[in-house]
């Protein structure tokens, strides 16, 4: 009995020996965990490192202590090519939330957008703009919303590229709905940029707009109809006045004629 356990273990020790060598089981237990990116230590509060070209990068950071809300950003650029190396700086209100490049006009020479939020109840969204000429710094006007375009916004913005242009796009709210719970519609912009100047365009159909236009469609409906009725009744009122005219003309006339008599006989 004791040699039969033996063979036994020795079997059972040969399975498991077996089942360890098996690739998909050294897979499964060497599968390495997500990397984690690396932590932005005070004072600063966000970094991203953006590659334009080999040698060409751009680091944008932002920092500030004693609060989370006040504070400022730059943007470290690295020619290591050139052996040049500049910096950008301004003061910030709120958080970033991301960065992009594109180059929108083709000239060759990168934009820098930085995407902030404010950190109120608004969420609005304020972006700014650079374009480099190699290490000198330009910065652009960045186009606020229109009137229009600002309807129902709540802020929350998603910014992005596409097809070398930056676009925009937000959940619209109603204005009755102050806590902004149910977006009725998104609504996307496109900037563009020519020479030195931004500017922005809607690009998504505004249902809120058309909604706007069928009331004031509606609400212009009876005016029209009373202009109608008012031009109707001016010329009925002509039509009388100028028939009591004529009576009167015709009775002067009658009257006329009986004088005429008399003064023969």
């Amino acid at each position: 009995m004791i040699k039969k356990y033996g063979i036994y273990v020795g079997l059972g020790c040969l399975a498991v020996a077996a089942g360890c060598s098996n690739p998909a089981d050294k897979a499964t237990i060497a599968a390495p965990s997500a990397v984690e990116s690396p932590k932005v230590l005070a004072p600063f509060r966000y970094h991203k490192t953006i590659e334009v070209a080999p040698g060409q990068s751009y680091d944008v950071l932002s920092w500030g202590r004693g609060s989370q809300t006040v504070g400022a950003f730059e943007i470290l650029r690295s020619d290591s090519a050139a052996m040049k190396y500049t910096t950008t700086t301004g003061d910030l209100e709120g958080s970033i939330k991301d960065v992009l490049n594109a180059d929108m006009d083709t000239d060759g020479n990168p934009e820098i957008f930085i995407h902030t939020q404010a950190s109120d109840s608004t969420n609005a969204a304020k972006v700014f703009a650079f374009e480099y000429n190699n290490d000198k710094a330009r910065e652009l006007d960045f186009p606020r919303l229109t009137r229009s375009q600002r309807k129902g916004y709540r802020g929350n913005d998603n910014f992005f590229v596409k097809d070398g242009n930056l676009m925009r796009e937000f959940d619209v709210f109603d204005e009755t709905d102050s806590l902004a719970k149910k977006p009725v519609q998104k609504r996307l912009i496109k900037y563009t940029l020519s020479g030195n100047s931004l500017s922005a365009d809607q690009v998504s159909k505004d249902s809120t707009l058309k909604e706007s236009t069928a009331a004031t469609a509606v609400a212009e409906k009876p005016k029209s109809e009373s202009s109608s009725n008012s031009t109707q009744t001016r010329k009925t009122s002509s039509s009388r006045s100028s028939s009591s005219s004529v009576k009167k003309k015709s009775s002067r006339s009658r009257e006329s004629n009986r004088k005429r008599r008399r003064h023969r006989n």
